[in-house]
């Protein structure tokens, strides 16, 4: 269970891990930021930038050091990390780093509906998937190997972890099209007859009744928010 922390925005945690490197006004931070590539590690909402800047202030995570101002420019305030945004940045990495969570991408959320697709369809855009997916790990790997010529292997361990994700995804996309391909996926006589007749097999429809059946003396979420609002 994460813990509920005071600032919860990802884009806490980068403004932190920047932080850490030196006091800096809101523009460099963001600046660093977009360099390092952190609005590719984290999902950012930089419409929220300034906000969660204000929040980790409010909350003594960071605070100012000065104000400056350049030229006929708006007053900039440096900002440095605290004792306190230290100790939330460790405990907050050691959490991430440890410990699994529930994510949902979009591509498990496509697959848990692929029986809404033709057999044949599903084969050819899984076979799309796989050819761009290749062709963005060539790509990718020839960045990082291009970055560790010059940059540490350490600041680049999240790009080998993508490139890790995504070579499984493409190892299990090619034994699923192998399947598919060769006729030996489970029910895939089933699944074609279903789109080619417009029927639901006998098999599935007995399924689909009895998982969603209630057992008797069940006592699901919904039947009790039922009883305690009606």
């Amino acid at each position: 269970m994460p813990k509920r922390r005071k600032v919860g925005n990802l884009l806490a945690l980068a403004v932190l891990s920047a932080l850490v490197q030196r006091p800096m006004h809101p523009y460099e931070i963001a600046t660093a930021l977009h360099a390092w590539g952190k609005d590719q590690d984290m999902e950012f909402k930089w419409g929220s930038f300034y906000t969660v800047i204000g929040n980790l202030d409010k909350h003594h995570l960071i605070e100012a050091v000065q104000s400056m101002r350049e030229g006929r420019r708006p007053e900039r305030t440096v900002y440095r990390i605290t004792d306190a945004g230290r100790a939330e940045l460790v405990d907050w990495a050691r959490e991430l780093v440890s410990t699994p969570m529930a994510e949902h991408p979009r591509f498990r959320a496509g697959l848990s509906v692929l029986a809404a697709l033709h057999p044949d369809e599903a084969t050819d855009l899984l076979r799309q998937r796989l050819d761009l997916l290749e062709g963005a790990i060539r790509r990718d790997r020839e960045t990082l190997d291009a970055h560790l010529r010059e940059i540490p292997r350490l600041f680049l361990v999240e790009s080998e972890y993508d490139l890790a994700i995504r070579d499984a995804e493409a190892a299990w996309l090619r034994a699923l099209l192998a399947e598919l391909t060769s006729g030996s996926y489970p029910g895939l006589d089933t699944w074609r007859a279903f789109h080619e007749t417009g029927e639901m097999p006998a098999e599935l429809t007995e399924l689909a009744a009895r998982t969603s059946t209630p057992k008797a003396g069940a006592d699901t979420t919904s039947d009790r928010r039922a009883d305690t609002t009606g």
